[in-house]
């Protein structure tokens, strides 16, 4: 197993777990956890640890079925009991270090078609790590040969405390099923409220790019090149997933169901050799 990675600042540390996803264990300033953080060495699944990429799509897919350019593709059930495919095959599988130090690791996953995804990519996540802030960057490059569809994004939970508000702008929300699925879209400004009554989990549209999370121990900013928010948290969680991504959760099937395009979706559709990129950051200070 390829050991964890730790980056670490004047003030913040963080710790990267490759063979688990490539995912994020922990991220915290000075003793305080800014993410839900675990050591690597106590994390048996990327679900447990702080953050986690999504590659090559985001949220759920339904019933685990993809149907692109005429054809029906089968997709691997791999959550549970839940019938979709979920946030990809990034992050359940192993990723290799291509560079890393005190303060920047880059990793690397190659993705054959299997029956969890059928196009075949490339993807790499680079991380950098300053005094008090956390910059991430994810592409991907379409290895087949043929145009396929791509989606990025991140799944980060924060911790949720007792003081916790979150705030940010954006301009419409899409409703959900009981299947977790999205059903239609309403005019929505945003959030800005306290997260211990917030009961939400949906996808907002025309996402500013910046979200605000304040509590009595941490002031955090979350910044993002992607226009889309899925915002995640109840009552009984003691985390806020907060979720830069590309695309509408089930865009693929929503194209085919609604007849909207690709692009008012988010969905990227790359040719051959092309690529995409998307960047997130979290700057956190303590609180005033």
């Amino acid at each position: 197993m390829t050991p964890s990675i730790e980056l670490q600042s004047d003030t913040l540390r963080c710790e990267i777990a490759p063979a688990l996803g490539g995912a994020i264990a922990g991220l915290w300033l000075g003793d305080i956890a800014v993410l839900r953080s675990t050591p690597t060495k106590a994390l048996t699944s990327a679900r447990q640890a702080g953050s986690y990429p999504l590659v090559p799509f985001s949220n759920r897919m339904g019933h685990a079925s993809l149907k692109w350019a005429g054809t029906s593709h089968p997709l691997v059930q791999n959550n549970g009991d839940e019938p979709h495919a979920i946030h990809g095959v990034g992050w359940q599988r192993p990723w290799a270090v291509l560079e890393a130090d005190q303060h920047f690791a880059l990793l690397s996953y190659e993705h054959k078609a299997d029956a969890s995804w059928p196009f075949a990519f490339d993807t790499s996540q680079a991380f950098k790590l300053s005094a008090n802030q956390l910059e991430m960057t994810l592409s991907i490059t379409n290895q087949s040969d043929a145009t396929a569809p791509v989606g990025l994004g991140w799944h980060p939970y924060f911790v949720k405390r007792s003081g916790s508000r979150i705030s940010f702008k954006a301009s419409g929300r899409w409703e959900m099923s009981a299947e977790k699925l999205p059903t239609h879209q309403l005019v929505a400004s945003g959030l800005d409220c306290d997260c211990a009554v917030l009961d939400v989990d949906h996808c907002f549209e025309g996402w500013t790019g910046v979200l605000h999370l304040q509590d009595e121990k941490l002031q955090t900013r979350i910044s993002s090149s992607l226009q889309r928010l899925v915002v995640y948290t109840n009552q009984t969680r003691n985390f806020v997933a907060i979720e830069p991504v590309s695309h509408v959760n089930n865009a693929l099937n929503l194209m085919t169901s609604s007849g909207a395009s690709a692009e008012s979706l988010g969905v990227r559709v790359l040719q051959a050799g092309e690529s995409m990129s998307a960047q997130m950051s979290i700057h956190v200070e303590h609180a005033l």
